[in-house]
C-alpha cells in the first residue's frame, strides 16, 4: 500500500541553479547508459517516457544466469556479467542491444565464492573510450575492448595485495577518470587503489580502514582553466575527497561507523553532496567551490532518513529522491522527496518496495521506477507529490536497476534479461 504524505513544496529563495560541481559524465553516445547508475552516475536521463496503458510484450528476452550486476548499453551493445552456473567462473557477455543476440562472450575462473544472497557479480560495468571493464564477486577486475570483446587485461586486488573480501563478496562498481580505474578494497594502506586503464597496473593506493560498498563517484571543482576531476569515496568510516593523480586526501567528513555492506551511493546537485547510509541516516555537505583542502561543511543531517541498499537520484531544481529502509516489523522500501538545501521532507511515497527499488528521474521530472517485485512505474515527481501514471510487471523480483537508453528499458531478474520498447508502448 502507498501512502503519501505532501509537504511544503516552497523552495528556499535564491538557490543557484547553475552548477559550480557537477558529476563528470563519460564519454558516451546520446542514448547510452554507459555506467554505474546512468552517463553521469546519478540516476538521470535525458529522455522522456509517455504514459502508457498496456506495456505489451517485450522486443525480446534472453535467459541469464543470477547477478545482481546491472547491465550497461554503449554503441549498440548491452553488456551483461553472470555467474557460470554449477562453476567456480563468471562470463561476460556482449548483446545487440535491438535484437538480444550475441555479439562475443569471455569466460574466465575466479576463486571459489558461496552466499545465501547468490553467488553472481553485484558491481556494474562500465564503458569509456571504448573499453569495458568489469568487477566480479571475489574481485577478477576485467578490461575488453567494449566492440570485438578482446580481454586487454585482468587482475584481482584482493589477491594480489593479500587484502580479506567482504563475506557477501565484492559490490562496490569501480569508476574511470583521468585514466585510471578507482577501486574501493579496504585494509591497510589499500582502502582505494588506482590502476592504469590502459594496463591494469597499479597506479596508488591510499588509507587504511576497511572500504565500504558505496560505489565512488567523480565530481568537477572550480570553473573554467582551474577545473579539475575528484574522486569522491565513502568508507566505513568516513566520506572522502581524493585527487586522482596521486590519491592524496583533498577533504573527509567522518561518518558513524557503518557497516562495511551499506551500498547507497552517494549524490550530487550543483555543490550538495547528499550521503545516506544504514547507522548515519543521512547528511548534506556543502562543497566549496574550488579544489583544495577546506573540509565540507555540514548543512544538515537526519540520522532518521536510512538506508542499506538503493540509492536514490537528484533533481536539479533542487530537490533529491531517496530509498529508505524498515526492517521492522516488515520490510519496507519507501521514496522520499526531499529539498537539498533544507533537508525539508517534501512527500513520502511509502511501501513502494520491500527491501530495494531502482529509480530513474527523467527529463521532464517524471520518475521512472522498478521495485523488487519487478513492477516498473511512471510517476509524476517535483515537489509537489508523487502520482502514478502507469504501471506495469515487466520482469520476476529483481534486485537489479532498471535502464533506460535511446526508448529501450532494460530489467534483470534472477533468470533473464528482457528489453522492452517504450516508445511503442505510449496509449492514446
Amino acid at each position: 500500500m502507498c501512502r503519501m504524505i505532501p509537504r511544503s513544496c516552497t523552495h528556499q529563495s535564491g538557490f543557484c541553479i547553475a552548477a559550480v560541481l557537477a558529476i563528470v559524465c563519460t564519454e558516451s553516445a546520446a542514448g547510452d547508459w554507459p555506467q554505474w547508475l546512468g552517463p553521469t552516475r546519478n540516476g538521470v536521463s535525458t529522455e522522456t517516457v509517455a504514459p502508457w496503458n498496456k506495456l505489451g510484450d517485450p522486443a525480446w528476452k534472453r535467459e541469464t544466469a543470477s547477478g545482481f550486476s546491472v547491465p550497461v548499453v554503449a554503441e549498440g551493445l548491452l553488456f551483461v556479467h553472470a555467474t557460470v552456473p554449477g562453476q567456480d567462473e563468471e562470463e561476460v557477455i556482449a548483446v545487440d542491444a535491438l535484437t538480444g543476440q550475441d555479439v562475443w562472450r569471455d569466460t574466465y575462473a575466479r576463486e571459489p565464492y558461496k552466499s545465501d544472497l547468490g553467488v553472481g557479480p553485484r558491481a556494474t560495468p562500465s564503458v569509456i573510450n571504448g573499453r569495458l571493464y568489469t568487477t566480479g564477486i571475489t574481485g577478477v577486475i576485467s578490461c575488453y575492448e567494449a566492440k570485438s570483446g578482446h580481454r586487454l587485461w585482468q587482475i584481482n586486488p584482493w589477491s594480489d595485495l593479500g587484502v580479506d573480501r567482504p563475506n557477501f563478496g565484492v559490490c562496490a562498481s569501480p569508476v574511470i577518470v583521468d585514466g585510471k580505474v578507482v577501486v574501493a578494497v579496504g585494509g591497510e594502506g589499500a582502502s582505494i587503489v588506482a590502476y592504469n586503464a590502459e594496463t591494469g597496473e597499479e597506479a596508488w593506493k591510499t588509507l587504511d580502514e576497511p572500504a565500504g560498498s558505496a560505489s565512488p563517484i567523480v565530481v568537477q571543482r572550480g570553473e573554467g582553466a582551474d577545473q579539475v576531476n575528484e574522486v569522491v569515496v565513502q568508507t566505513t568510516l568516513r566520506l572522502v575527497g581524493l585527487d586522482p593523480a596521486d590519491g592524496a586526501t583533498r577533504w573527509e567528513h567522518p561518518l558513524v561507523f557503518e557497516p562495511s555492506g551499506v551500498s547507497p551511493t552517494s549524490l550530487v546537485i550543483n555543490d550538495w553532496l547528499i550521503c545516506t547510509t544504514q547507522d548515519t541516516g543521512t547528511l548534506a555537505l556543502r562543497l566549496p567551490p574550488a579544489a583544495g583542502t577546506t573540509p565540507p561543511s555540514l548543512a544538515w543531517w537526519n540520522q532518521d532518513l536510512s538506508s542499506y541498499f538503493s540509492t536514490g537520484t537528484v533533481d536539479p531544481s533542487g530537490l533529491v529522491y531517496l530509498v529508505t529502509n524498515q526492517v521492522m516489523p516488515l520490510p519496507r522500501a519507501d521514496i522520499r522527496c526531499l529539498d537539498v538545501q533544507s533537508g525539508e521532507e517534501k512527500w513520502l511515497g511509502e511501501g513502494l518496495g520491500y527491501f530495494h527499488i531502482g529509480l530513474i528521474l527523467l527529463s521532464d521530472g517524471k520518475l521512472l521506477t522498478l521495485d523488487d517485485g519487478g513492477f516498473l512505474v511512471l510517476a509524476e515527481g517535483g515537489a509537489e507529490g508523487y502520482k502514478e501514471l502507469a504501471r506495469a510487471k515487466v520482469c520476476s523480483g529483481t534486485f537489479c536497476n532498471p535502464v533506460l537508453a535511446d526508448g529501450r528499458l532494460y530489467v534483470r531478474d534472477s533468470k533473464e534479461v528482457i528489453c522492452y520498447d517504450l516508445r511503442d508502448a505510449a496509449g492514446p
